[in-house]
């Protein structure tokens, strides 16, 4: 599974802060503020990203697609748990997507088979055939919210 520690950091902290979002590397024996998942899984709290470098990029991404997602009410409480409506948790998966295919050293396929291999669910199988040919509803909700679908 790749880790913050096999990407360029400054990539990731550049692409999601353009969304508002702050990255922030904590100590490899430091624990991880706002992990909902637990360690080593990435932690949100308010407008900050948490990871470690053994922290996952596909959960970094996922983390910060619920960032993106949710408007500035939740955006002022959120702390550990995201939340959200089971429609926005397939817009964060198609997001994290989008994502990982502008952060060069990751890209699209190879964020998909971790997700696969980290236990993500999709009606189709797997995260590439969810992604290139049941996505649509994911894609309408990014596409009400002016966000990325492409």
């Amino acid at each position: 599974m790749l880790t913050i520690a096999d990407i360029d950091r400054s990539a990731l902290a550049g692409e999601l802060g353009r969304f508002g979002l702050c990255v922030e590397v904590v100590a490899s024996d430091a624990p991880i503020p706002g992990t909902y998942w637990g360690e080593p899984e990435a932690g949100l709290i308010g407008s900050t990203l948490y990871v470690r470098a053994d922290t996952p990029v596909h959960s970094a991404l996922h983390e910060a697609g619920h960032f993106i997602c949710m408007d500035a009410t939740r955006r002022a409480r959120l702390h550990t748990d995201a939340g959200g409506t089971l429609l926005e948790e397939c817009a964060v998966c198609y997001l994290q997507i989008l994502l990982a295919g502008r952060l060069g050293d990751v890209g699209r396929e190879r964020i998909q088979g971790d997700m696969d291999a980290w236990g993500y669910t999709f009606r189709l199988g797997s995260a590439r055939a969810w992604f290139e040919q049941d996505a649509e509803d994911a894609r309408a909700f990014l596409a009400a919210r002016g966000l990325p679908v492409d």
